[in-house]
């Protein structure tokens, strides 16, 4: 059995996390509407929030939540889509990535980038056992970090107070 270790490892800096992910969407890709479909666009938005997760932890980690995923405009098939994440908050073991998702789109390639989707993940990291393991903190290094954290909280405690209410009401 691994030990681990009973504090987080050193900080690293909000940039060590960020990443960037980009594919053309397909025929494929398309729902009934002729757009494509939101799953896909959300298997794209974990796969981008887990290689930030797992650059900033250092190891593996493992989607705990999807606290929100808003689409704010249609994806067609032939957009260049482009997903951006960062950790913005830290705990003992738990992280949050926001991701924001824009698009090229295939018929106008001079106009500017559309964003089409924000989401924020919670994730956790493990060890090779799928234990739990601290990660280390996050330092934000703008004022913009700072605000992502401070919002990060608000939603954590969201979270938190939603699943106490919910626990309390089965409770009776």
């Amino acid at each position: 059995m691994t030990e681990h270790p009973s504090a987080a490892p050193p900080g690293k800096p909000t940039s060590y996390s960020r990443v960037t992910l980009s594919r053309i969407m397909t025929a494929v890709d398309v729902n009934l509407y002729g757009t494509v479909h939101g799953g896909v666009l959300m298997k794209f938005v974990d796969d981008v929030a887990g290689a930030a997760a797992a650059r900033h932890s250092g190891g593996p980690a493992v989607t705990a939540a999807i606290d929100e995923i808003v689409f704010s405009e249609p994806v067609r098939v032939g957009d260049l889509v482009h997903a951006y994440a960062q950790v913005n908050w830290t705990g003992q073991t738990s992280m949050e990535v926001g991701v924001r998702v824009t698009a090229e789109r295939w018929d106008s390639a001079d106009a500017e980038s559309v964003r089409v989707a924000t989401a924020y993940l919670v994730f956790v990291g493990i060890d090779l056992g799928g234990a739990p393991l601290p990660v280390r903190p996050v330092l934000p290094e703008s004022a913009e970090d700072e605000r992502r954290w401070r919002e990060a909280e608000i939603r954590r405690e969201h979270r938190l107070a939603k699943r106490r209410a919910i626990q309390a009401h089965r409770a009776g």
